[in-house]
């Protein structure tokens, strides 16, 4: 299936009142798209990381009350699950869509990645484009941008990340919903793979491949 890119119309499923009428057009529209890239995608990272990529899309299974805010497809070296892993994401809010290399609270080696990342301080702060993105929660849309943080700051992202159990550490690139509709699928999806080459060392030096 070739990717048609995202339109007004995906990014306003998160205006939709009710938990079964967003989940209904969130599976209808956003989700097929999201499994395209998926699937395009999964190669690409697998050689990026010589390490064997899974899809994995989200599908808001254990929400019963509140609708979901964002939507995502996620990838990892488990066939079975990608939260416990160091991982990346593509996926939309209502305002923006995300490229993420992630690591979220649920993963168990959160302490000894901080570490690797703590020694690779220098490498991080220089190599990762001023128009790059930090967050330290992936359930927020609230992000830092690389350029407006000095060297002490990301380390202070990285040491929360160590010592506070629900930090996590996520590093990509943010798209606003104009912009990415004005790129068209082709520009989106060129923009996409330029962040995961760009994001994928940050996965070596979180699993210590040399």
């Amino acid at each position: 299936m070739e990717f048609k890119g995202f339109t007004n119309e995906d990014f306003d499923v998160f205006k939709i009142d009710g938990l079964e009428a967003r989940m209904e057009a969130l599976k209808e529209t956003i989700r097929p798209k999201l499994e395209v890239l998926g699937q395009h995608f999964a190669p690409i990272l697998s050689a990026l990381t010589g390490d064997e990529m899974f899809v994995h899309v989200a599908k808001h299974a254990r929400r019963t009350i509140n609708p979901p805010k964002d939507t995502w497809v996620a990838f990892a070296n488990n066939s079975r699950g990608y939260k416990m892993l160091p991982h990346f994401q593509i996926g939309l809010w209502n305002t923006h869509l995300f490229i993420w290399f992630a690591i979220i609270y649920e993963a168990p080696q959160k302490e000894i990645i901080a570490e690797r990342f703590t020694k690779k301080i220098n490498k991080l702060f220089k190599e990762t484009p001023k128009d790059y993105a930090w967050s330290g929660d992936h359930m927020k849309p609230d992000t830092v941008i690389h350029g407006n943080l000095s060297k002490k700051e990301l380390q202070s992202l990285i040491d929360r990340f160590q010592n506070v159990k629900k930090a996590e550490l996520l590093c990509g690139y943010t798209i606003n919903r104009e912009s990415l509709i004005e790129m068209g699928p082709d520009g989106l999806v060129h923009k996409i793979e330029e962040v995961f080459k760009q994001v994928a060392p940050l996965y070596k030096i979180a699993l210590n491949i040399k």
